[in-house]
């Protein structure tokens, strides 16, 4: 009966978190607990009472303010002279644009967002379709979260497995250049445009020299805040923080495009999408509270340790689980609920738990651009206007393409731990 509540709850569209917490409400009403529902309150409450999570509304803050800044046209022209020149140029500035963009947001929804209502009519105008368009932009956007700084990386480390943050960060970034790179060849392979100059217009007329000099500010702020973490100098809240600060000099001092009367609804957004993020972190760590009181993952570790005797088959599976997952559900929430159950068996199995995260992140991110509820698929198509059924028909090749450049990760893992292990991670 629990879990028909859960699938209730989940189709009529109550939220995530609610839905979860609705199912514990119901189990713990009618099972045998001497304190009921006052336990639910309890382990929602200490799920999020952890300082290293003050880390997620900072760099969520971050990204916002670093958006408000005006730094999308800057690094759209510091990628276009990159690239911009070379077949399917726009497509590509699109692509490396989004690599660029997600050391700053560490988010693909803000990504699709920011880029998309430049790239998708512009796309339009030089030749591509408009759903193309809008499919390329949803799924380069599947980078943000794997780059550092990610904030799935973030939650992955600190509240489900205490994986190292710094490891994680670097394992992610091969990863993610590398499906920018898969990308970029299908659309070269591909595209039926053949513009060396169709990218020019979004530079703004700006000679190369000024374009990649635009860059370099907003460049500096992933490098400084992955590389204080990875020098011991700060930790990751600490390092948000200065993200922060970095931030609100480069947009209200060097910029000056944030005004200060614009900081109330910059810190409003901010707050909604944190206490959206923490919600499912409380409600989840009570769903986890309880799985653990039942002793369901120990169970379940028995079962598979007794049933998957190859890294290979564990490493199918899990693809194939989470794939399906993210279908369904969001991906903080699926992994929130999966990790802490799966992970035990991954490291008894002998996979690295930093090449698990990695993995695992990559395969929830994918999720994102899968209907029916991939919510950069929703936002492209909010800005594009196509319809579902075009913008999925026009997805299925990218998608394709990610999932080629997540059984490459999956199955070499010298892709993802080469960089952590000369690090000495």
């Amino acid at each position: 009966m629990a879990f028909a509540v859960l699938i209730i709850a989940l189709l009529i569209g109550m939220p995530i978190a609610f839905a979860i917490v609705a199912t514990l409400g119901y189990f713990m009403a009618t099972g045998d607990f001497p304190y009921h529902l006052r336990i639910v309150a309890t382990e929602m409450f200490k799920g999020v009472n952890s300082y290293p999570l003050l880390a997620i509304p900072l760099f969520i803050l971050a990204g916002e303010l670093m958006n408000e800044s005006g730094i999308t046209s800057r690094i759209i022209a510091f990628a276009n002279v990159l690239v911009g020149r070379l077949k399917g140029g726009l497509a590509l500035v699109n692509i490396w644009a989004s690599v660029i963009f997600a050391g700053l947001s560490g988010s693909a929804v803000a990504d699709t967002s920011a880029l998309g209502r430049v790239f998708i009519p512009e796309m339009e105008k030089h030749g591509y379709s408009r759903a193309y368009a809008a499919a390329l932009t949803a799924a380069s956007s599947v980078i943000g979260p794997i780059i550092p700084p990610s904030i799935p990386v973030i939650i992955y480390a600190l509240t489900v497995t205490g994986v190292s943050v710094p490891a994680l960060f670097m394992a992610g970034v091969v990863p993610g250049i590398l499906l920018a790179i898969f990308l970029s060849f299908y659309v070269m392979a591909t595209v039926k445009i053949d513009r060396g100059t169709e990218a020019e217009v979004l530079s703004q007329g700006k000679p190369a020299r000024a374009a990649l000099l635009g860059g370099i500010i907003p460049l500096m702020m992933p490098i400084f805040v992955v590389g204080s973490i990875l020098l011991g100098v700060v930790t990751p809240t600490e390092a948000a923080a200065f993200a922060v600060a970095f931030a609100l000099v480069v947009g209200v001092v060097l910029y000056r495009e944030i005004k200060l009367s614009a900081l109330p609804r910059v810190f409003a957004n901010a707050m909604r999408d944190s206490s959206v993020i923490m919600v499912i972190i409380s409600a989840v760590a009570a769903a986890n509270w309880l799985l653990t009181y039942n002793r369901v993952p120990n169970d379940l570790t028995t079962w598979v340790l007794s049933n998957v005797d190859s890294q290979f088959t564990f490493l199918i599976a899990i693809i194939l689980l989470f794939l399906f997952v993210g279908l369904f559900l969001e991906g903080i929430a699926a992994m929130l609920v999966l990790v802490p159950i799966l992970h035990p068996i991954a490291v008894s199995l002998g996979v690295d738990p930093t090449h698990f995260g990695i993995v695992v992140i990559f395969n929830l991110m994918i999720g994102l651009i899968t209907p029916p509820l991939g919510l950069c698929l929703f936002v492209a198509e909010g800005i594009a206007n196509v319809g579902m059924v075009k913008l999925t028909r026009a997805i299925i090749p990218f998608f394709f393409v990610e999932v080629l450049v997540l059984l490459i990760i999956t199955f070499v893992p010298e892709t993802v731990l080469a960089l952590p292990r000369l690090l000495g991670y």
